[in-house]
């Protein structure tokens, strides 16, 4: 009897790391559709505040307001619903699509809704503070902003796919 020797299972390379510059791409690109989705909600919060309101319709929400504290608030849940939506259900923004990036959380595990909730509040901050968490990752060890590490979630590079 002739026993080959079974075949070694493919040996995957590492997964790859998104860096700083695909990472402002793709915030870049998703930057649009947040926009639109900005618009529609500062239209409905202005005809909100012109029609239901009972105020004189050529006033606009005073700056520093209740209600642009309100919009503000709305605003940045909307872009968060938006980001933690798209990366729970394929990983990835309409931004990311481009450039094969994907969120994952630790061991290639799909990160749960408060990791994903958790990373985006804390890219919040770090873009506030002049994008210094992005920044930071060409200093650490691992090439990991501040989101990823405090969230529990990285973003890797996919390969190619085949033609």
């Amino acid at each position: 009897m002739s026993a080959e020797p079974a075949a070694a299972p493919l040996a995957l390379p590492p997964p790859r790391r998104a860096l700083v510059g695909w990472r402002l791409l793709a915030l870049f690109y998703d930057l649009w559709p947040v926009l639109a989705l900005w618009m529609l909600v500062s239209t409905a919060f202005t005809l909100g505040y012109t029609y239901l309101g009972h105020h004189d319709s050529h006033q606009n929400i005073a700056p520093f307001s209740v209600l642009q504290w309100l919009l503000w608030l709305v605003c940045w849940a909307i872009a968060g619903l938006y980001a933690t939506i798209s990366w729970r259900r394929g990983g990835q923004t309409l931004g990311m699509r481009p450039w094969r990036i994907s969120v994952i959380g630790l061991h290639e595990a799909r990160p749960s809704w408060r990791a994903l909730w958790l990373r985006y509040a804390v890219g919040t901050a770090s873009l506030l503070c002049a994008g210094l968490g992005f920044w930071w990752a060409w200093f650490d060890r691992d090439r990991l902003t501040w989101h990823d590490r405090l969230s529990g979630t990285r973003l890797q590079r996919r390969p190619k796919p085949a033609r």
